[in-house]
């Protein structure tokens, strides 16, 4: 299966990891440790060297009560880190919500638009369109950032999700957004208690009915925190625990911070077949 985008054509018969590079001053995970344009350009030269396959870049926390930035104070975050990443060999993809700041960094040559929220904001779409071969990835939320995990609340949560994605999905494909260029992103931790997430994980191969790619973001977060007792700093171990489980049911992409070491597991876990494409 392949995922199109701006430059590359993406084999993801094996799977592939998603470096994450934060250009903001509150992300629960390393909020300001990139702030700087030049910190968040070097972190990126340290990802391509760890073997990361794709760059995301993000300029908005999306961490649980968390306030968006204005769309220009987002775009000075991530332009400048977005035009040195484009130059380093590998797909680019920026995390982010804002029209004006997608039509501006797909100029700039990124390749990919990340958006926890499925481009539902008036001028998404069409930012999006404009550029023909652009990659998508859609995730599934319940509520805003500020307020998502104040009391989710599903029947069914992969039931949910699954046509939640579903009809993004179509409505894409309805605007002329070729599926090729679409993953998708069940959202763990948007709105989901923990429950919710690990119950997701575990059906989470139901998702593969909908015919792309499955992305999956476990990195560091809470639900990790809550079942090892460990801060956040301390979840890599769990973290490649995730990934490594998400890739087995399915998923084709990892959204990571800790690069190395899940690049090492996944070469271990492919070398002993457990890496099947699907």
């Amino acid at each position: 299966m392949f995922w199109q985008t701006a430059r590359f054509r993406i084999d993801l018969t094996r799977p592939h990891v998603m470096g994450i590079v934060n250009a903001t001053p509150d992300s629960f995970s390393d909020g300001g440790q990139f702030y700087r344009p030049e910190d968040a350009c070097a972190r990126c030269d340290a990802l391509v060297a760890e073997g990361v396959d794709i760059l995301d870049i993000g300029g908005e926390s999306t961490r649980p009560g968390s306030v968006a930035p204005d769309w220009r104070e987002e775009l000075a975050r991530v332009l400048p880190v977005v035009r040195h990443a484009v130059g380093l060999g590998v797909p680019v993809s920026v995390d982010t919500s804002q029209p004006e700041v997608m039509a501006e960094v797909l100029a700039a040559g990124a390749d990919i638009i990340n958006d926890v929220r499925s481009l539902d904001r008036p001028g998404a779409l069409d930012a999006v369109r404009q550029t023909p071969q652009a990659g998508v990835c859609l995730m599934h939320r319940q509520g805003e950032p500020a307020t998502m995990q104040q009391a989710p609340h599903y029947a069914d949560v992969t039931v949910e999700v699954q046509a939640d994605l579903a009809r993004r999905l179509a409505d894409l494909v309805a605007a002329g957004v070729a599926a090729e260029r679409v993953v998708l992103d069940p959202g763990y931790g948007f709105g989901k208690t923990d429950e919710h997430n690990l119950t997701l994980l575990r059906e989470q191969r139901r998702l593969l009915a909908l015919g792309r790619p499955l992305l999956a973001g476990w990195s560091r977060k809470r639900t990790l925190g809550q079942l090892t007792g460990r801060p956040v700093h301390q979840r890599q171990a769990a973290s490649v625990a995730a990934a490594l489980a998400a890739v087995t049911l399915g998923a084709r992409i990892v959204r990571v911070h800790d690069v190395a070491a899940t690049v090492d597991a996944l070469k271990v876990w492919q070398a002993a077949g457990l890496c099947k494409a699907v």
